[in-house]
């Protein structure tokens, strides 16, 4: 199964497309194989993964780990759609402080790699969305970090209105504000 990989208007981030078989009985993909993600230039040792539920309407994010936990994530849906969000929050980069959203559903099993150094957040846009990310460290609570995710100086155009954030969220800082790579 071959994977596509294609990199976006901030190079660093890369959406991949894996191979898909598909027949009467229905389907079978690869999601991840280490030689093909070092071919295409995204070296990562992936330490833990994760998966969480959200309902329509629910933003999660825009989250980040601190050194020396910061962590790279490859995310993809697996039931349902979200818009997924990362922010270069790397303070010597060309796009520091720019975003990227990309769709993400489980009809086309797309993922984005994100390295180390980017904010992440999305928001589920259909009725439940199981999403599963792998990670290049271990969640460290000591150095979460993150972004208020309707900061304008960001300017992120969410694809709804009518939202849910959690409190934890809703208090996180201002990009300003916040503690930055």
């Amino acid at each position: 199964m071959a994977f596509t990989f294609s990199r976006l208007d901030i190079p660093d981030l890369v959406l991949v497309r894996p191979g898909i078989y598909q027949d009467e009985r229905g389907f079978f993909s690869e999601t991840y194989k280490k030689s093909e993600f070092a071919a295409n230039g995204i070296r990562a040792d992936f330490v833990q993964d994760n998966h969480s539920f959200s309902s329509r309407g629910v933003v999660r994010g825009l989250h980040y780990q601190l050194p020396p936990f910061t962590q790279g994530k490859l995310v993809g849906v697996i039931s349902g759609s979200i818009w997924d969000v990362s922010v270069d929050i790397r303070k010597e980069s060309a796009t520091f402080g720019k975003w990227i959203g990309v769709d993400l559903t489980d009809k086309d099993m797309q993922m984005v790699w994100i390295p180390s150094g980017f904010a992440h957040g999305f928001v589920a846009l259909s009725e439940s969305v199981h999403l599963v990310y792998k990670c290049t460290a271990e969640y460290d609570k000591g150095s979460e970090a993150g972004i208020r995710w309707n900061d304008p100086d960001l300017g992120i155009c969410w694809p709804l209105n009518d939202v849910k954030v959690s409190l934890k969220d809703a208090a996180l800082p201002s990009f300003k504000k916040a503690r930055l790579l």
